[in-house]
């Protein structure tokens, strides 16, 4: 059975019915705590009775420096979305750890940044050294997955497209938020992955809500696909992608065909003055919450709950 791990300022604490129950480690980093699995084993055995977890301030349970890797278009109703047609390669892209923050941090929006978005998406914390050139079979996911997180991959549309720059537009601080629970699964939870559903909503507005079946490129495709040319090392995070429901949204085919033939900053300008009357962008207020588990309760990574701020 998974075990959920929250960390706070003052270190690393197992959670179990609204309960938490301090580990006796000395571990700071992510990659620390996954050495020192006896003593969150011993923690989540423990008679201690506790601290209500309401009390607790939750950080970021994936702490940085780590390599942070996104896969891109990687659910079916995100691409549809997004206006692909046909098969998808498979793509990724990085973002900086800087933009790690906490489960409840405000998300800030940079001054010019004008269209916010929002991607839910299931973060893989990595338990092993993955060295280019390995490949992962299904059945070898314990063997380098310990864990599972709640991401959420904000980007700063306006800059990803007019620069087509995926790193800056989704790199700023408070632009990847994490948690509040790092669930360290079991070897048999592995087989539940697909089950995990992926909710997201705004203002208490559902925008997103699929499952992992939903996904194009599993997590050990994935993880075999990146492994070509990237290592990733124990406490290193990969994002696997979001499903439909973001804000952004390709324009109809008729229209695209049309903007194609413009000159790139009319065609922008064109764009965004249809994007502006968009109102599913993220604005100062706004409250992100997001959730991912099983439908059985099995495997529940908790509820994220952030606002958004611009800016001073």
């Amino acid at each position: 059975m998974s075990t959920n791990v929250l960390r706070t300022a003052e270190g690393w604490w197992v959670v179990c019915d609204g309960r938490a129950v301090a580990v006796d480690t000395k571990a700071v980093t992510t990659a620390e705590l996954l050495a020192d699995r006896d003593a969150v084993r011993e923690a989540a055995l423990s008679d201690d009775t506790g601290t209500p977890v309401a009390d607790l301030v939750a950080l970021s349970p994936v702490t940085t420096p780590c390599r942070v890797v996104a896969q891109m278009v990687n659910y079916r109703s995100h691409a549809r979305d997004s206006g692909f047609t046909g098969d998808i390669p498979p793509a990724f892209f990085r973002k900086a750890s800087g933009s790690v923050s906490g489960p409840t941090e405000a998300v800030v929006r940079p001054s010019h940044v004008k269209f916010l978005d929002y991607e839910i998406e299931l973060g893989l914390v990595m338990g092993a050294s993955l060295p280019v050139g390995t490949v992962v079979e299904e059945r070898d996911l314990p063997s380098y997955v310990a864990g599972l997180v709640i991401t959420n991959d904000v980007s700063g549309r306006d800059v990803q497209l007019t620069k087509t720059q995926f790193y800056e537009s989704k790199s700023y601080p408070t632009f990847t938020p994490t948690g509040p629970y790092l669930t360290l699964l079991e070897p048999a939870d592995f087989d539940r992955l697909l089950d995990l559903r992926l909710k997201l909503s705004v203002n208490g507005e559902p925008r997103q809500d699929r499952t992992l079946a939903d996904m194009i490129v599993r997590p050990a495709q994935a993880l075999t696909l990146l492994a070509r040319f990237q290592t990733l090392d124990t406490g290193d995070l990969l994002l696997t992608g979001t499903p439909g429901g973001t804000a952004l949204k390709a324009p109809p085919k008729a229209v695209e065909k049309i903007g194609a033939l413009l000159p790139p900053a009319v065609k922008w300008k064109a764009f965004f003055k249809s994007q502006a009357r968009n109102p599913h962008y993220l604005r100062q207020g706004d409250v992100i919450t997001a959730t991912i588990s099983t439908g059985d309760g099995r495997i529940d990574l908790g509820e994220q709950r952030t606002p958004v701020t611009d800016a001073k």
